[in-house]
């Protein structure tokens, strides 16, 4: 399941737990994601893994990516959150494969993750 972070009005914040399926998708981060490119024509995202990335399911990676190839040119700061140097690392290398900044952090960064993708702070 993902749960909706209340953050500031310039970014869209989620807590995957447990399984993550479509409907998750369709019902939380997709209406949220339509939201904020309406408002901002842009996509400031965060997501924290409070799971393991094997409990995607099938659906919920499909509508990941379709999300992600629909607003292709909105994407400005994407963070994900996590433990795992694996996802970090992709992460990390998503910059220089689409537009936009992506990347990883440790749990323990999480008020960091939170202040780059609302732009309150540069990191290299």
């Amino acid at each position: 399941m993902i749960h909706q972070i209340d953050t500031t009005d310039n970014i869209v914040a989620f807590r995957a737990l447990a399984e993550v399926t479509k409907d998750d998708f369709l019902t939380a981060v997709i209406p949220a994601v339509e939201h904020l490119v309406k408002q901002l024509n842009e996509i400031n995202f965060l997501l924290v893994l409070d799971t393991d990335i094997q409990n995607f399911t099938a659906g919920a990676w499909l509508q990941d990516a379709l999300m992600g190839l629909k607003h292709l040119g909105k994407w400005n700061r994407a963070a994900i959150v996590t433990d795992s140097d694996e996802i970090i690392s992709f992460t990390n290398g998503f910059s220089y494969v689409v537009p936009g900044e992506f990347k990883g952090f440790r749990k323990l960064d999480f008020n960091k993750a939170l202040n780059w993708v609302e732009g309150n702070i540069d990191i290299k």
